[in-house]
């Protein structure tokens, strides 16, 4: 079995569609609202898992409704979660989507912002047990970057998803970034291969495309996370860098299919259905 270790964060989406975002000062009516659970972490954590890993997931949240309904969530998804409970507020994020699924995230980061490399010195056993650690930016930088550490000193593959891009340039050194085209130049000092998501056009292995597969957009909210939990899964399942990248964008067009982030986390079977409708 595929073994993976993720080191990230855990929050709740506040989804708002609307005709278009308010100018400043301005109110405009809204056409949906709704509360889900994400963080990125959580979301590829429970991607992994669904496509058969095994994963340990270390993450915080806080003492309150959020953080309580987050360990029912990984129970049921078999995510095998540490959870550092603090008294700040569990993660929150207001994500405003448009008509035709483009969408712009605000991500308050309470909880996570006490996750600390101590913390991640008493997850290590299960970091180094694992084939790959996954690694995100809604965590302090400096703990995210301890965690490659641990994880590369124990002969673990590394994957950085630089997601929120970090306000300053980072050299992480890893095995694989995983960056949008926007955070791209955030870690282009990055000692590692790159695999930048490219949305509707697939994505850059180290300057090869991959393409992408076709999809009907509904919302691209999640995308990322999909394509980084494939990624990581296949590696992880002992498959080259290019078929993983492939079940990375299979992942990501599944996702965009759906509203929602955790609905539209594939499972194996729709992975691999979606993936044999695009041959290589």
């Amino acid at each position: 079995m595929a073994k993976i270790a993720v080191v990230g964060s855990y929050g709740v989406g506040l989804t708002v569609e609307l005709d278009r975002v308010p100018d400043a000062g301005e109110t405009v009516i809204g056409r949906s609202f709704r509360i889900d659970h994400g963080g990125k972490g959580s979301n590829q954590a429970i991607g992994a898992a669904r496509l058969g890993a095994r994963v340990d997931f270390l993450t915080a949240v806080g003492d309150d409704t959020f953080g309580q309904s987050a360990g029912s969530l990984w129970q049921t998804e078999g995510v095998h979660a540490e959870i550092v409970v603090t008294s700040a507020a569990t993660m929150t994020a207001p994500i405003f989507v448009e008509p035709g699924g483009e969408n712009r995230i605000v991500v308050v980061p309470g909880a996570l912002e006490q996750l600390s490399p101590a913390h991640v010195d008493a997850f290590s056993d299960r970091i180094a047990a694992a084939d790959v650690c996954v690694v995100q930016l809604e965590i302090p930088v400096w703990t995210a970057l301890y965690a490659l550490e641990v994880a590369a000193a124990a002969g673990v593959r590394t994957i950085l998803n630089p997601a929120p891009a970090p306000a300053e340039p980072i050299a992480p050194a890893c095995d694989y970034v995983t960056p949008n085209e926007s955070e791209a130049p955030s870690v282009a000092g990055a000692q590692a291969t790159f695999v930048r998501t490219l949305g509707d056009r697939g994505a850059d292995l180290d300057g090869e495309l991959v393409p992408a597969f076709p999809a009907t957009v509904v919302d691209t909210t999640g995308a990322g996370d999909a394509f980084t939990a494939a990624f990581a899964f296949a590696l992880a399942d002992g498959l080259d860098e290019r078929q993983a990248v492939r079940w990375g964008c299979a992942a990501g067009a599944h996702m965009v299919e759906h509203a929602g982030v955790v609905p539209g986390l594939p499972t194996r079977a729709q992975l691999e259905r979606r993936l044999a409708s695009l041959p290589v």
